[in-house]
């Protein structure tokens, strides 16, 4: 059970929390409900959450066994791949990624016939893309695309998928503010494949951090780690939300992890800024969200 834990990816997954918090907040109050809740429906909240756990741990046990399968692992120096270290058979880790994407269907299907079937068809490009992130025939992670994947599905898809399942609508400030949301989501993958340059450059995996080269990877890196505080007052303001603006106080959890970059960390001192990133994910979104739903 811990190998299947930590083959889960822990660290990762403020990435599939923190845009159904910010998500459901945002549609808090706008159905002019004045309830306790604020209109806010919890089981709705809660499959959206399963849905969005779900497919990350599903899109991390593809991604491990297809990697396992394809030898793209066997120069990794970040945490324990359950395929590439031979602690399961591939089979059994594809099995797990099949499970954990039945589970994210169940529970979008629920959320489907509650609100609207549209939302079936969303999932079905969610799941695709989680898979052929690392699988198929052509991966798009491997052509340098896959924080392009993290910035609609895990920013803009889940946070504003979040609030319809709960309003029915999708209005300016859901969209504008799944923005910061992706962008920390999208920090997280960037710092990892920041780690991972040197085995993905002799693999063949052509991420996005193998073409743009070491130093400008860690300048991606902290533009996406500041830009969300940049635009928080803007994004609060126009949405007359400024309670929002509890968010940020997440900044102060952000010097270390930039500063990690910045002096050069490497392999797996990288490790570790992936955690701090993680943490400065959830505190950004849990804040935004207690200030989104307190304006609404």
């Amino acid at each position: 059970m811990n190998a299947w834990i930590a083959g889960a990816r822990p660290r990762t997954l403020p990435a599939a929390v923190v845009p159904v918090l910010v998500g459901t907040a945002a549609a808090a109050g706008m159905d002019g409900d004045t309830g306790a809740l604020k209109g806010i429906l919890v089981w709705r909240f809660v499959a959206a959450l399963v849905v969005s756990l779900a497919l990350q741990i599903g899109v991390n046990y593809a991604n491990d066994y297809s990697d396992g399968v394809r030898g793209t692992d066997d120069e990794r120096v970040g945490p324990m791949r359950l395929t590439g270290s031979g602690t399961k058979t591939p089979g059994a880790v594809k099995r797990a990624a099949m499970i954990a994407f039945g589970v994210a269907a169940v529970s979008g299907l629920a959320l489907a016939v509650a609100t609207s079937w549209w939302l079936i068809l969303v999932g079905v490009a969610a799941i695709a893309a989680g898979w052929f992130y690392t699988g198929g025939p052509r991966p798009y992670g491997y052509a340098g695309l896959g924080e392009l994947f993290v910035f609609v599905f895990f920013g803009i898809v889940a946070t504003t998928g979040s609030a319809f399942v709960q309003i029915e609508r999708i209005t300016p400030l859901t969209l504008l503010i799944s923005i910061p949301v992706g962008l920390l989501a999208t920090a997280l993958l960037v710092v990892n494949n920041l780690r991972d340059i040197p085995g993905d450059t002799v693999s063949g995996k052509r991420t996005l951090a193998v073409r743009l080269g070491d130093s400008r990877t860690r300048v991606l890196y902290i533009t996406m780690m500041v830009a969300p505080f940049v635009a928080v007052p803007f994004l609060c303001g126009l949405s007359q939300r400024p309670a929002g603006s509890l968010s940020l106080f997440a900044i102060l959890l952000v010097r270390r992890p930039v500063q990690r970059v910045i002096e050069g960390a490497r392999g797996p001192a990288l490790i570790a800024v992936l955690g701090d990133t993680g943490r400065v994910q959830l505190v950004f979104g849990a804040l935004l969200a207690a200030g989104v739903f307190i304006g609404g």
